[in-house]
């Protein structure tokens, strides 16, 4: 393994740690909530097709503030770029499985990785680790047996 400097960003990768976590502190502290995209997203959808919708606004301004940060990165002259190895198919079989997978773990892996982990959750570091060896897994099938 090798690290390629000319795209090395530990400035830019300390700064956008510290940034995720003051923003999943504030939550919690302000809000009482977790910074779990699945469960924002997911509870934006029941609250708009269910009959409860008092929670909707912060809500669409987390969901918001993660599509607007690149591009306000963009506009900030950061060079954004979007590149998907894969066509919409399989993008979508890989949503569907992941929005499976964090209904069944009761999260995702900013839930759980992020929030969890970090208020001493022993079910969060067990199905972070279940992430992460999954994830291992996968890369290695995909590039040692099937030859990707």
């Amino acid at each position: 393994m090798s690290i390629d400097i000319a795209n090395f960003t530990p400035g830019w990768s300390l700064t956008g740690g510290l940034a995720i976590g003051t923003a999943v502190a504030v939550l919690v502290l302000f809000n009482g909530r977790i910074a779990g995209i699945s469960g924002i997203l997911g509870g934006l959808v029941s609250a708009l097709f269910g009959s409860q919708r008092s929670d909707t606004g912060w809500r669409v301004a987390f969901l918001a503030g993660l599509v607007a940060a690149p591009v306000l990165a963009h506009l900030l002259g950061e060079s954004v770029v979007l590149d998907i190895g894969a066509g919409w198919g399989q993008l979508l079989v890989a949503g569907f499985l992941v929005g499976l997978g964090t209904r069944y773990a009761g999260g995702c892996t900013s839930g759980h990785g992020v929030c969890g982990i970090s208020r001493g959750s022993l079910r969060s570091v067990v199905a972070t680790a279940t992430f992460m060896v999954a994830g291992f897994l996968t890369v290695f099938v995909y590039r040692h047996v099937l030859g990707g």
